[in-house]
């Protein structure tokens, strides 16, 4: 079959092409899936540049999410079925012609829903969900800060946050280029990190601060989070887009004393862990978007051997949006 494959670690696209490789096969507890679209992620980003915990082993096939038909399924798989359309969560492998992964995280899509837009919701969406709902515990109300407001988690924020009952929301961007889309995704406030950003954050809220701060950007941005919490907030890293060592988090007393939470999420990791709860992430945000309450915007890219351009755009900073490929589909 046909796959995306990433030799070594590079910076660019130089080490990245499509070769053929074997078909899985699933074992037990496993289904393989014919994909007909897949997800291009940042993550895929940090992979390709050999950040640590991304890679298993090289040569490595990339791609975390897919959209497509249940191919075979492995012993004691008895909720799918060959043909059945699915959305799933992949780990890794997802950017081929043919997908393994658990049967946990494999999901049946509702029919409303095309292979399309179902293929742009388990990173996007579900981890957008689970930083709302699990991480920072969003109450009524409460007003929600997101830095990378322009990607694809910024986007299915700007929609979740007043979807389940969230305040102002107030979005951050790396370029002033990107403020537009960032607002036309519904971001109520829009800022282009820089000097008097802290002023801009605590003007946009009366002084008061944020509530709840998402952070994708590692830890170079934690110094802000915290001029900007307010007492009870909560702020989750849940990246490290700059790639690098983390700083090391602040000291408890400062925590103590300003009563500002921190907490960390990786739904890679808690699909691992706990894939039920990520599976049933999935399950509502696409019961969400067949019942009209999302709606799922993708870039829709045309093929496999398009994908290294991609991953060049999100690397420089000029992705914006949910990008798509399409694998196999006559869509």
């Amino acid at each position: 079959m046909r796959a995306l494959v990433m030799t070594a670690p590079s910076q660019g696209s130089d080490r990245t092409q499509i070769q053929e490789i074997d078909t899985p096969r699933p074992g037990p507890g496993e289904v393989t899936i014919d994909v007909a679209y897949a997800g291009v992620n940042f993550l895929d980003v940090m992979a390709r540049r050999g950040d640590v915990g991304y890679v298993p082993a090289w040569p490595y096939v990339p791609g975390l999410e897919v959209a497509g038909t249940v191919r075979e399924v492995g012993a004691g798989v008895s909720d799918l079925t060959a043909g059945q359309r699915v959305a799933a969560f992949t780990p890794g492998g997802g950017l081929s012609e043919v997908a393994l992964t658990r049967a946990v995280l494999t999901v049946p899509i509702p029919d409303q829903i095309s292979l399309l837009t179902a293929a742009g919701t388990p990173m996007m969406f579900s981890t957008a969900l689970l930083l709302l709902t699990d991480s920072a515990r969003l109450g009524p109300g409460d007003n929600v800060l997101v830095h990378s407001a322009s990607g694809g988690v910024g986007s299915a924020l700007a929609q979740l946050v007043p979807a389940i009952g969230g305040g102002l929301l107030i979005g951050t961007v790396g370029r002033p280029d990107k403020v537009a889309s960032a607002q036309k995704s519904g971001y109520d406030v829009v800022i282009a990190r820089g000097d008097g950003l802290i002023e801009a954050v605590r003007a946009a809220t009366g002084g008061g601060g944020v509530d709840v701060v998402l952070d994708p950007l590692g830890t170079s941005m934690l110094d802000v989070d915290l001029a900007v919490t307010a007492p009870g907030g909560r702020i989750v890293l849940f990246g490290n887009a700059g790639g690098g060592q983390p700083a090391p988090l602040p000291p408890a007393g400062k925590l103590i004393g300003g009563n500002v939470a921190i907490g960390g999420f990786s739904i890679s990791s808690l699909g691992a862990s706990a894939p039920e709860r990520v599976a049933a992430a999935l399950r509502r945000v696409l019961d969400m978007i067949a019942t009209g309450r999302l709606d799922v915007a993708v870039t829709k890219v045309d093929s496999l051997a398009d994908v290294p351009a991609v991953h060049q755009l999100l690397a420089d900073g000029r992705g914006n949006g949910k990008y798509v490929t399409r694998v196999t589909s006559t869509e």
